[in-house]
């Protein structure tokens, strides 16, 4: 018989875990009712962090300092005429010649042949000329005298003619072998220092090939090798300061001569030649000088290389919207690159914001924030 005293709990420990159960299934309750509930909105995004710069276009002067070397103005390549193998070689790199001095020779023993037999064949005609020209007198007078025949007179004549011809010809045989021989002999066509070899004694030269290279005394240019895009715009003056590389102090000016119809493939330049006025000795043949050119000054405007993007057509830059901040990608005409700048002459005008730093992270009409000081 179980007795039940009123007022305690029936089953203390029971009830206990009952309670723990109904806590936990309203905690799962509330969390699905949570998840039912409308999605927590994410935080905003920070605006993009920029540096821009406002547009200003200033007058900039172009000046152009480029290295060149002295060269004569005209230059000869001296080679022989004919072929043969070189004997002798009397003058180096360097040297001052006279026009007229032996510079190399070449050996003889065919052309001094050729002298000897030519020689040999004209003493020949010589002896048939002599006797066929005593058997014409004979004829002669015996024609006179009514002795001899028409016919042998005319022949002796005939062989008188051959002989005479055959005479001729073997004296310019002789001029032709003594003039091969001359042609073995090289020497300077003017006065005029020597600037390079390109053949040494005991070297066999065929006709034609250059053995010498002179730069004829009188004037001297200076040659450049101009970037093509130098070229388009006119400089103010022809008129150029020439420096000499070693010594500043050394100046002359120099007036544009000549500018190759072509450019090399290779550098992109082209090669431009000026005359020296009035050289000083100082600018001596291949000394490297310094030419400095002035271009009148151009409105511009000067940004930092760090602004500059690519698009589609070109160079670009990022312009900030003033009243929304939002970017736009913008083309540019950009006149040249200088050191960690590039100057611009068309796409922008004066007072818009550039961005200046951070526009490798921006879209077309993201919003931006300008960093502290900015625009500048």
């Amino acid at each position: 018989m179980r007795v039940r005293l009123s007022g305690l709990p029936a089953n203390p420990v029971r009830r206990s875990k009952r309670r723990a159960g109904v806590l936990i299934v309203g905690l799962v309750a509330l969390g699905a009712l949570t998840a039912c509930g409308p999605e927590a909105s994410a935080p905003p995004r920070a605006n993009e962090l920029v540096k821009a710069q406002k547009v200003s276009f200033q007058p900039i002067a172009r000046s152009v300092s480029m290295a060149g070397t002295v060269a004569a103005r005209v230059e000869s390549k001296l080679s022989f005429r004919v072929a043969g193998r070189i004997a002798e070689r009397r003058v180096d790199v360097g040297d001052h010649v006279k026009a007229g001095d032996i510079l190399a020779t070449i050996e003889t023993p065919e052309q001094v042949a050729d002298v000897q037999a030519a020689k040999a064949t004209l003493l020949s005609a010589e002896a048939t000329l002599a006797q066929a020209q005593s058997s014409f007198n004979r004829q002669k007078q015996l024609i006179e005298s009514g002795f001899t025949t028409r016919s042998s007179f005319d022949s002796a004549e005939e062989q008188l003619r051959t002989a005479e011809s055959s005479v001729d010809s073997a004296r310019a045989d002789v001029g032709t072998a003594e003039e091969q021989l001359s042609l073995t002999i090289l020497k300077a066509d003017a006065d005029g220092v020597i600037t390079a070899r390109d053949a040494e004694a005991g070297q066999v030269v065929s006709a034609a090939q250059t053995v010498f290279t002179l730069a004829q005394d009188g004037a001297r240019d200076v040659v450049f090798d101009v970037y093509e895009a130098l070229l388009t715009d006119t400089p103010p003056s022809d008129h150029v300061e020439i420096r000499l590389l070693s010594n500043p102090k050394v100046v002359t000016t120099a007036v544009v001569r000549e500018v190759a119809p072509t450019f090399d493939a290779a550098t992109g330049t082209v090669r431009v030649k000026m005359s020296l006025i009035d050289p000083p000795p100082a600018m001596s043949l291949g000394s490297a000088v310094i030419g400095k050119g002035d271009w009148a000054a151009k409105n511009l405007i000067v940004l930092p290389w760090t602004s500059l993007s690519a698009g589609e057509a070109g160079p670009t830059v990022w312009v900030i919207d003033p009243q929304t901040n939002a970017v736009s990608q913008r083309a540019i005409t950009v006149e040249r690159y200088t050191t960690g700048e590039i100057l611009v002459s068309g796409g922008l005008k004066e007072g818009e914001l550039v961005v200046t730093a951070g526009g490798q992270f921006l879209r077309e009409g993201q919003i931006v924030s300008i960093a502290s000081g900015e625009p500048s």
